[in-house]
């Protein structure tokens, strides 16, 4: 149950952080996509099933607020946090330089796949401007952002861990 909260409020408060305080600084109209972040995070470190439930919640959000329809945000975020739980089992949860390389990956196909339907399918065909203005920028803010924020996640990913263990006490 503890999880369950948890999770909720990071939820909460990633999406809040992302739309408000991220959205309104002067470099560009770029933002780092804390709520990518999240599910990668919670995606590599606790499986397939947390990832895919993450990026749901995630995507529904995003999808309420900035999407004219309900579903490809929460569709495209549920595909990243599925797949990056494939790589729960297959690395240390305190390296630094696995989460970077697939945020990046994540990032690209995020973007990408939002081209396609928000853009490309309104016949606005010009990636090559989309893929610099947007995409490459967008990348580099989130990806730096990463290494501040999963170290975070990390500690409360081993805080939930040892609470339901039993072993912590407070």
């Amino acid at each position: 149950m503890r999880r369950v909260i948890t999770l909720g409020l990071l939820i909460i408060i990633n999406f809040i952080l992302q739309s408000t305080v991220f959205g309104f600084h002067n470099i560009s109209s770029i933002t780092p996509n804390l709520m990518l972040i999240l599910t990668m995070s919670f995606g590599l470190m606790r499986g397939r099933k947390e990832g895919l439930l993450v990026g749901f919640f995630c995507g529904f959000l995003a999808d309420c607020m900035f999407s004219t329809v309900l579903g490809p945000y929460m569709f495209v975020y549920m595909i990243i946090g599925y797949t990056n739980g494939f790589f729960h089992k297959n690395y240390i949860i305190e390296d630094v330089l696995l989460p970077l390389i697939v945020i990046i990956v994540d990032e690209l196909v995020f973007n990408t796949i939002i081209y396609i339907i928000f853009f490309f399918l309104n016949n606005h065909l010009n990636f090559g401007d989309y893929l610099t203005d947007i995409i490459l920028p967008e990348t580099l803010s989130t990806t730096l952002l990463t290494i501040i924020v999963y170290k975070f996640y990390v500690f409360v990913n081993k805080r939930l861990k040892r609470k339901a263990e039993g072993k912590d006490i407070i």
